[in-house]
């Protein structure tokens, strides 16, 4: 059974204020997308690793692989107009198996523990599937501007990445949603819409996606 990473890094990242997409900023003289693909170089579960990008950033990302010797980074591909084609992209690119393990994780997520990763590639081989989430810890309300009522947060998980499904599965899920002209926000809401059962791996608070100006700030201070 091999493992592939699909790294969707095509966004504009309009919300984070920056020049350039966020994922191609540097904290401390370094990309933040690298941050992200290091950590999937350095893991012993993970096999290749695919980037899907806008293609004017192709020759960034060929720069960084040789500069940052990222030897499992094998294909990159052109990115969709939304992150969903761009995944989808990616996995019409690979060739797997049906029960190969495919990894989606955000490009602008560059703080995931190892052990997060490895524990969800471990679980997604015992059980199918992984999704990384993190236990709500905040008293959680339903409302605008005023409370309308509260919600029991042991209830509540917050959705991260990776999200880890077998090949053929989240072919499957991407299929029908292309079919169906269906777009969600994550892998996940495909794969549940086969009415797949989906196994939750814990995440961590360090495993944040930078999306806005504040994020860039924290993460500058993390680094």
């Amino acid at each position: 059974m091999k493992t592939f990473a699909i790294i969707p890094a095509g966004g504009k990242g309009l919300r984070s204020g920056a020049a350039a997409p966020k994922q191609y900023l540097k904290f401390k003289g370094k990309e933040l997308i690298v941050y992200t693909l290091e950590t999937f170089q350095k893991n012993k579960l993970v096999n290749e690793i695919i980037v899907a990008a806008h293609p004017s950033y192709f020759h960034v990302i060929e720069r960084l692989k040789k500069k940052y010797r990222l030897t499992k980074l094998k294909q990159i591909v052109a990115g969709g107009k939304e992150r969903q084609d761009s995944v989808y992209n990616a996995l019409q690119s690979i060739k797997a198996e049906k029960k190969d393990l495919v990894i989606v994780h955000d490009a602008a997520r560059p703080l995931l523990p190892q052990q997060v990763l490895t524990n969800a590639i471990q679980t997604a081989k015992k059980k199918g599937n992984a999704l990384v989430c993190v236990k709500a810890g905040d008293t959680i309300i339903k409302g605008n501007n005023t409370v309308h009522s509260y919600i029991d947060r042991n209830q509540i998980n917050y959705v991260q990445t990776p999200q880890i499904f077998a090949f053929i599965v989240l072919q499957n899920a991407m299929e029908k949603a292309r079919k169906e002209h269906f777009y969600g926000t994550d892998e996940s809401i495909l794969v549940k819409r086969l009415k797949k059962k989906i196994h939750i791996s814990e995440g961590s608070l360090l495993n944040f996606k930078v999306t806005t100006k504040s994020d860039i700030e924290l993460l500058k201070k993390l680094i």
